[in-house]
């Protein structure tokens, strides 16, 4: 499936109270370069337990969202994580956080939005919730949006895009 341009959709959707546009400076990791799909929300600070767990069962080509809390002390995904989720079909992981093992994630075919990178792990306290609205820089997401990601941006819309 062909992901439409964040551009184009931003200018049929400009007056659609239902688009969200993430701030600028989500940098890109993974081979895949654009993706979109249903979303499925994780909220952790620093502990990546939850992250693990949704991306080791079926992504049926959803878009996980981790509202890492903005952290760059530790990294919420790695290339362990990267490789799960490319093995269970997830088309991408956008993280208000970090991640680790750079060339690991850039070498598997899902696509990453991340703030940065950090060499620090996680911790692993089994906190956090999942499937609950989250903010990604301010910016409110909720299970079951539509989010698009390509290299001019990350938009969240109510639905998928006609």
């Amino acid at each position: 499936m062909s992901v439409p341009s964040t551009c184009d959709l931003c200018d049929a959707h400009r007056d659609d109270a239902g688009l969200r546009v993430l701030p600028a400076g989500w940098r890109a990791y993974g081979q895949v370069a654009a993706f979109q799909g249903p979303v499925a929300t994780v909220q952790c600070f620093e502990d990546n337990s939850l992250v693990r767990a949704v991306l080791e069962h079926p992504g049926a080509g959803r878009v996980l969202v981790v509202d890492g809390g903005g952290s760059r002390r530790t990294a919420l995904m790695g290339g362990k994580l990267a490789e799960l989720a490319e093995r269970n079909g997830w088309a991408g992981v956008v993280i208000d956080g970090c991640v680790r093992d750079r060339a690991e994630i850039d070498a598997r075919a899902v696509g990453v939005r991340a703030i940065g990178t950090c060499p620090m792990p996680p911790a692993k306290r089994g906190q956090g919730q999942r499937d609950v609205p989250v903010r990604l820089a301010g910016v409110p997401v909720r299970p079951g949006d539509w989010l698009v990601a390509d290299a001019d941006g990350v938009i969240v819309l109510d639905r998928a895009p006609a």
